[in-house]
């Protein structure tokens, strides 16, 4: 099959899912000669549509995973968006602990929607609480495993038949879909974290910067210390800030924050589902 276009689809607050996405639609589109295009959805604006996608279309399509499933606040807006026939490769972000049933997740919601998958992949970044729980990552390491990937998806695009009777992708996961991780304390008492949101410390010199990154534009721009809306605990305000002046000091949040970092300390490598 013909693919013209090879698009990079995804959200990505901190940028981790962004790096491989890009990076796999990229060798894959050189390799095939096509179109590289892009749609990032990850601020609220860009949620409000979705690029018209069809047979000869391509789409890595990205997303993290938060506590093992696709982010619960992006299951609206995924509900909407149409394939049209056009191939996609789910790909998933998680932060070194596991993906559990994001890669799953993301793919039935893929075909739901009239694409077609023809592969996936699980990939690790820095986990969104923390700047030690795989640090750095993706690293040269997984960027080499995500061009070799990228080979294998042009290879399977190109020798694509519509015809052809169709299987979803085969990637790892539990159907039906297994509850969201739920994080406990040593005696098994659980920990809900939901409404936690960050403080701003004095170091903050009101840039903006912060309610211009949240994914839920829920910081006021006109005052960065108040909230109105929700906090997924993305990471981004906090990873982004250029003074460093957002923080938690939440104690569920910074005993789930040290267990993982602890607990999940292994480098845990790439998954490819082909």
């Amino acid at each position: 099959m013909e693919i013209k276009r090879v698009w990079a689809i995804y959200f990505s607050a901190t940028g981790t899912t962004k790096t491989v996405v890009t990076r796999v639609a990229g060798e894959a589109a050189r390799i095939l000669k096509a179109e590289e295009k892009t749609y990032d959805f990850t601020l609220p604006a860009a949620r409000e549509g979705f690029p018209e996608l069809g047979e000869g279309d391509l789409a890595v399509f990205g997303c993290p995973v938060y506590a093992g499933r696709v982010p619960n606040v992006l299951l609206p807006y995924l509900r909407t968006v149409k394939g049209n026939g056009a191939l996609a490769v789910p790909v998933s972000l998680y932060g070194n602990r596991d993906f559990d049933d994001g890669l799953i997740e993301l793919r039935d919601m893929l075909e739901a929607g009239g694409f077609h998958t023809i592969a996936g992949a699980a990939f690790i970044g820095e986990h969104s609480f923390s700047k030690v729980l795989a640090a750095g990552r993706p690293d040269a390491k997984d960027l080499e495993i995500a061009d070799q990937f990228a080979r294998q998806v042009a290879e399977k695009a190109a020798a694509w038949d519509p015809s052809a009777p169709h299987a979803p992708a085969p990637v790892r996961g539990e159907e039906p879909i297994r509850p969201y991780y739920q994080p406990r304390d040593r005696k098994g008492n659980p920990i809900d974290i939901r409404k936690v949101k960050p403080k701003t410390s004095d170091a903050c010199d009101n840039c903006g910067l912060c309610a211009r990154v949240c994914p839920m534009g829920s910081i006021d721009p006109e005052d960065v210390r108040a909230f109105r809306g929700i906090c997924i605990k993305c990471g981004a305000c906090i990873k982004k800030c250029p003074k460093g002046a957002k923080y938690y000091d939440d104690p569920g949040y910074l005993y789930h924050k040290e267990e993982l970092e602890l607990g999940y300390a292994r480098r845990a490598e790439p998954a490819l589902f082909l």
